[in-house]
């Protein structure tokens, strides 16, 4: 079981400080029999509106294990191979705020589905590639896809490529395609690409790090004014500053899904602490500015945030992905 506990102050809004049980996540994880392995996560999340909580299967499915020519075959419910966060739960990450254009197109919780993801590992004697196709149900709506009446399901293409530069650092780069139905039953295609540089010192591994993290979104998006072109991006750095200190920067910059004119961009600092491999703490300032409030959120052009994260975990917990 994962905590996720949070308190935060924001600048706009009547109700600037607050402090809630963000998450609660339940894993259960095992291999079934020499053929497949089974990985189900429920969780339990708090509305910060009205303090209530509700839970789903965020995520439940079966890999294979022994397919031939490099194949792999999930089935069930999963978070979609895009990019480099979208993979990874929340709790993993270096930073508490999604990013703006990650949000801003797929949703706080990102783009996952009820479908069939296929994986190729290529046969490529030179660095690693791995080709990805998986068609799903949108499990929730997002501001760039829902969930389609029809036949239109989501469609995404994903090719990794990662390189071992030296016995201290690797480079990851990746394309994404994806495709499906947004919010008014038309078609909205989306492009991305994400780059990831990692320095960790054989020498020095539990006490210097460095990681250099990039996505960039494109979206082509059929809508009742016509066609939408938007894009999306974030940047970041994270260095080690101690045995279990980490400092993460990061910059945002979104258009959104159906406006290119609408404009956000923010910084983001974070500073965090590992207690142990079962406890985490993390602080985070964020500064953000718009071309056009939104009113609905009473949004101010300008605002800031605070953002206090306290994880803990009980029981064992898998291997994060690298």
């Amino acid at each position: 079981m994962i905590g996720d506990f949070r308190t935060l102050y924001q600048s706009y809004g009547k109700h600037n400080f607050d402090a809630v049980l963000n998450e609660a996540e339940f894993s259960f994880q095992s291999v079934i029999d020499p053929y497949a392995r089974a990985d189900f996560f429920y969780s339990v999340s708090e509305d910060r509106l009205t303090g209530k909580f509700s839970g789903e299967v965020e995520e439940g499915y079966l890999t294979t294990l022994s397919l031939p020519a490099h194949l792999q075959l999930k089935a069930g419910r999963f978070k979609q191979d895009l990019g480099r966060i979208n993979p990874v739960h929340p709790h993993a990450l270096s930073f508490i705020d999604m990013p703006d254009a990650y949000v801003n197109f797929f949703g706080e919780e990102g783009l996952k589905g009820d479908g069939l993801s296929v994986s190729w590992l290529l046969p490529n004697p030179v660095f690693y590639q791995e080709l990805t196709f998986e068609a799903t149900d949108v499990a929730a709506e997002s501001p760039g896809f829902e969930r389609s009446a029809t036949n239109n399901y989501l469609y995404l293409a994903h090719l990794k490529n990662f390189w071992d530069l030296s016995a201290n650092s690797t480079l990851e780069f990746g394309l994404t395609a994806i495709s499906g139905e947004n919010l008014n039953a038309k078609i909205t295609n989306v492009g991305a690409f994400d780059l990831t540089y990692k320095w960790k010192p054989v020498q020095f591994n539990t006490y210097q790090s460095f990681t250099f993290q990039n996505e960039f979104y494109y979206s082509h998006a059929q809508q009742p004014i016509g066609l939408v072109n938007a894009i999306g991006y974030y940047s970041l750095m994270t260095v080690q500053v101690g045995k279990r200190t980490f400092l993460t920067g990061m910059y945002n910059y979104s258009n959104a899904p159906d406006s290119k004119a609408f404009v956000q961009q923010s910084g983001v600092l974070t500073l965090g602490w590992l207690a142990t491999e079962f406890q985490k703490i993390e602080l985070e300032t964020k500064y953000t500015t718009m071309n056009q409030p939104l009113a609905e959120f009473n949004f101010e052009k300008n605002y800031s945030k605070v953002s206090l994260r306290w994880i803990f975990v009980i029981g064992s917990h898998g291997a994060h992905r690298y």
